[in-house]
């Protein structure tokens, strides 16, 4: 079989290694148009075809409002108290470790919980399953069990980065993931007796009617850049803060523009809790199982970063902040699937560069395979969200849900009051 193997190397070399150098190229450049970091001619060009292509994405999300509005289109109830955790742009506001305090927090009250998820960038079914399935008249295949609140179930490949992140550092838990979150509501309740179901990424989900809405906004940049997709990063105008039941400011130092806050209060309107909150580091955590560091063994230590994130300048000031010296910055695409020559490259430049540890985020470590070679000592930085201002109405949410008062009077009435609200295309509120 050994011509089989050369063979099979050839072809990764010849095709597969500059397809993956390609898409990363191109990931790049398309992250570089919709956070605006780029304005060569290239990205100028491009960037104003998208602008155009931005005015039907707005009417079809009009579109799309005005029929839950009017009821043509329905949304679903199950039964049981549903809290979506979502935001108004692609990405980057925290999402996750906010589901996660609210799980932890559930969870040690005595609710079941159960954690939704789309499985954003998990291994898809196989098209020969799906035509033996439609064939067969079997269905539609069953929910994926991340984790069953025991144990860990299925790795960050198949599930996606975020509920197996979830799903390991909350046992006690259940973390499923579906494209369709009401079936995979449905299977909560019935097989797991969960009484609260939290949506990741739920605030555009209105198929599953949520009864308390967590809409998280960016305090660095609340709006995006004011520009929808595909052309920016906003997925809705921010006039559709108003479906919201809490707005949570992420990435927060407790202060706040009095421009920016009353800009969210007239989009979110009057009275609605607004919780500020940033991402706290806490502990240093080894790739290698040789136990966890406090933060500041960073300080004076030569350090290697790498990531694929969203949005990697807050990981990357935060290590600066320590008082570290920072040798060697990689960034890959957010959700990017490392390879084992990925890894190989990075620990050759930081062993070039004289680097004494390599640090990299949560989320990209559940990407890290075990079994690799890893020259130097690896760590992933574990952040926790901290709530700075607000904590009265983050108590009274937790109180609310447990108590089961959480019912679709408030969201309902929300959602109501978005007409006459909603911007219409071609308007300027976003």
């Amino acid at each position: 079989m050994r011509w089989l193997r050369y063979w099979r190397i050839r072809f990764r070399r010849r095709f597969l290694r500059p397809l993956r150098h390609f898409n990363r190229t191109v990931e790049r450049f398309a992250g570089d148009i919709l956070y605006d970091r780029s304005r060569s001619p290239m990205a100028v060009g491009v960037g104003a075809v998208l602008h155009l292509l931005s005015f039907p994405f707005r009417l079809l999300v009009y579109l799309r409002h005005l029929c839950y509005l009017h009821r043509i289109l329905r949304p679903q109830y199950l039964g049981c108290t549903v809290v979506t955790v979502g935001n108004l742009t692609v990405g980057g506001t925290g999402k996750t470790p906010i589901v996660e305090l609210l799980a932890r927090e559930l969870a040690r009250r005595g609710r079941r919980v159960a954690i939704l998820s789309r499985g954003y960038r998990s291994r898809s079914q196989p098209p020969l399953a799906g035509l033996l399935r439609l064939i067969s008249h079997r269905g539609e295949p069953p929910p994926r069990i991340v984790g069953d609140g025991r144990s860990v179930l299925l790795d960050s490949a198949v599930a996606g980065d975020e509920p197996h992140m979830l799903a390991k550092n909350l046992p006690g838990v259940v973390v499923l993931t579906d494209k369709n979150r009401v079936r995979a509501g449905h299977f909560a309740i019935k097989h797991f007796g969960c009484d609260v179901l939290l949506l990741d990424d739920g605030f555009q989900y209105r198929r599953l009617h949520g009864h308390l809405n967590l809409l998280l906004i960016d305090s660095t940049r609340p709006f995006g850049g004011g520009k929808l997709l595909p052309r920016g990063i906003l997925r809705e105008p921010p006039s559709a803060m108003v479906r919201a039941t809490h707005i949570l400011l992420t990435k927060s130092d407790g202060a706040m523009d009095p421009a920016r806050e009353a800009a969210l209060v007239r989009h979110a309107g009057p009275g609605i809790p607004i919780l500020r909150c940033r991402h706290a580091p806490r502990t240093l955590c080894c790739l290698q199982g040789d136990g966890d560091l406090p933060i500041a063994f960073l300080f004076g230590k030569k350090v290697a970063l790498f990531s694929g994130i969203a949005s990697p300048d807050g990981f990357e000031a935060f290590v600066h902040g320590t008082g570290a010296s920072v040798v060697l910055r990689r960034h890959f695409p957010d959700h990017y699937r490392f390879s084992e020559e990925d890894v190989q490259k990075i620990f050759g430049r930081a062993c070039e560069r004289g680097a004494e540890l390599v640090l990299t985020t949560e989320k990209d470590a559940v990407r890290l395979e075990s079994r690799w070679i890893y020259p130097l000592p690896t760590y992933y930085l574990r952040i926790e969200m901290e709530i700075l201002h607000g904590r009265e109405h983050f108590e009274a949410l937790l109180q609310r849900i447990c108590a089961g008062e959480a019912n679709g009077t408030v969201a309902g009435a929300a959602a109501a009051s978005c007409d006459g609200v909603f911007s219409c295309p071609g308007s300027n509120s976003a």
